[in-house]
């Protein structure tokens, strides 16, 4: 997102803040998992991937939460984190596309349900050709019509 939008409008209960852009977003995050998955995995494939969207665009991220007692909270991702599944072979077209049109994408490979730990997981990753991933996951930000595009024939996780 950049600075230049504008700031969304107050509803009774919240402030607009300026330069954080609010609902309609102009932007999309898509998880994408596998039909088929046990929902353990389901889960934590989804917190895998959607940190690492956050991770990689530092300006998705919010401000940090405060009750009304003074305890603090973590900030969090600004917009809504879409979910959706589809076959092994919609996860690969998916991805083919994402990298294709340069989007910021994430994987996540059944291979990664083996391993302990960063190192092990990025070294699975880099052991196997693209298009020779066993893709359990891919998760991606872009512009609204071009995730659409990339997302086409999945369907929202039920």
């Amino acid at each position: 997102m950049t600075t230049a939008q504008t700031a969304p409008e107050s509803t009774p209960g919240t402030v607009a803040v300026p330069g954080e852009s609010g609902p309609p977003w102009p932007t999309k995050i898509v998880v994408l998992l596998r039909e088929g998955l046990l929902p353990w995995q389901e889960l934590n494939v989804t917190a895998f991937l959607a940190g690492a969207v956050a991770a990689a665009i530092p300006e998705l991220i919010g401000r940090p939460y405060e009750d009304a007692d003074g305890t603090r909270y973590l900030a969090m991702i600004r917009q809504p984190v879409l979910v959706m599944t589809g076959s092994s072979g919609v996860l690969a077209t998916a991805r083919e596309r994402a990298v294709q049109r340069g989007l910021p994408t994430s994987v996540f490979t059944a291979d990664l349900f083996a391993t302990g730990g960063d190192a092990e997981n990025r070294a699975a990753v880099r052991a196997v050709a693209a298009a020779d991933h066993d893709l359990v996951g891919i998760a991606l930000h872009g512009p609204k019509n071009a995730v659409d595009k990339v997302v086409k024939g999945a369907r929202m996780h039920p």
